[in-house]
């Protein structure tokens, strides 16, 4: 079907997208997604625009359906939010909340003091969103450490959820039975193929808390036969040294919820309500050094972070005061966007028509200001 019939009501046109709402600066923020940093001209607010081209979505315009419905309905301080819809003949744009404090992993390596009482605090964030999500009939059924940001470089910054696009609207106590998820963090009964149901985030919370508090992960081997047999027998230790210096209290929590039987699994209410998150066992000692000398080991440099770094991008727009600079715009450059318009479109800088009605060209005097990432 048409993927343009499918889509929600509250999606726009092209042509208040290309009506010159945004400027463009980047032409890519991420390795894998096609998605460009962009500023509200009217609030110079920055934002990240997604743009899925409609062809990669034959065939999979329920797909795309779903994440756009998941997206729309979301509203928590900690999971990144779609702002607006745009679509054109040949694309989609998600307009997004743009997080810039970078992955979870390279925070923790910076620091120079890390604690369990640090990681109880990143989980208790992850586990009001999950809780909100759970509430909203919604299971994301994709969380592990790379879908977790920063929202800012802020000392004191919010962690946010990102990537919903293996996440699933399901009613109450509904299961689902489609294989999905990364092999490392996804739960037991997904691997054996039995229904599930939210139980599944649970256990990848669990997942990353041992990661936290340890800087490996609780499975692991080269073999991925031997990988899904730990996962389905729920074969994990508290080796030492590493977990020497862990409180009890926080092995505890992170057994409640990898747990292999998912009726008995803790759900994020209850998770919420043990010590380690609501009271205070979790420990003040420092363990930054063998944590982050594990995650260094074991896991490899974020590329996002090495694709994109939006602090610099912020500084390098504000040091040449986009939009407002007395030496006039900047050279027009070719969009970062240019493959994903038709043959022609821009964006205005000084407001164009928005009138896309009687066959006017709204575009007509229309160009970006790009700043190519070589320039940052």
């Amino acid at each position: 079907p048409a993927l343009s019939c499918m889509l929600p009501s509250y999606h726009k046109s092209l042509g208040q997208f290309r009506a010159g709402v945004y400027s463009f600066f980047l032409s890519r923020l991420g390795a894998f997604s096609e998605v460009v940093l962009a500023e509200e001209k009217r609030t110079q607010k920055l934002v990240a625009i997604k743009c899925i081209p409609k062809k990669a979505l034959e065939g999979k315009e329920n797909s795309i359906e779903n994440e756009i419905a998941v997206l729309h309905k979301i509203k928590h301080a900690n999971i990144v939010s779609l702002e607006e819809i745009f679509e054109s003949k040949s694309h989609l744009y998600l307009i997004m909340q743009l997080v810039s404090g970078g992955e979870l992993f390279d925070r923790i390596i910076e620091k120079g003091f890390y604690t369990e009482k640090d990681a109880s605090k990143l989980i208790q964030q992850i586990l009001d969103a999950v809780k909100y999500l759970h509430d909203m009939g919604i299971v994301h059924r994709d969380l592990k450490p790379e879908n977790l940001l920063y929202y800012s470089m802020d000392e004191d910054s919010k962690i946010m959820i990102s990537d919903f696009g293996l996440s699933k609207i399901e009613g109450s106590g509904s299961v689902m039975s489609t294989a999905c998820g990364t092999p490392g963090y996804v739960a037991p009964e997904v691997l054996a193929q039995k229904p599930y149901s939210k139980a599944v985030d649970c256990w990848s919370i669990g997942v990353i808390a041992y990661i936290l508090l340890c800087g490996y992960p609780p499975f692991y081997d080269e073999n991925d036969a031997k990988l899904f047999e730990q996962i389905l027998k729920a074969e994990y230790e508290f080796d030492s040294p590493y977990w020497d210096d862990i409180s009890d209290s926080a092995k505890d929590f992170i057994v409640h919820l990898m747990e292999k039987d998912p009726h008995v699994r803790y759900t994020c209410d209850q998770a919420l309500q043990h010590p380690w998150i609501a009271g205070d066992t979790a420990l003040d000692k420092n363990i930054h050094e063998s944590v982050s000398a594990q995650i260094k080991k074991n896991f490899a440099k974020s590329k996002w972070k090495q694709a994109f770094n939006a602090t610099a991008v912020v500084r390098h727009m504000r040091r040449l005061q986009l939009g407002t600079s007395s030496e006039g715009p900047s050279p027009t450059l070719p969009s970062p966007c240019q493959t994903h318009l038709e043959d022609g479109e821009a964006c205005c800088e000084g407001g164009c028509s928005q009138n896309v009605e009687g066959g006017a060209d709204p575009l007509s005097n229309c160009t970006y200001r790009c700043h190519p990432t070589s320039r940052v």
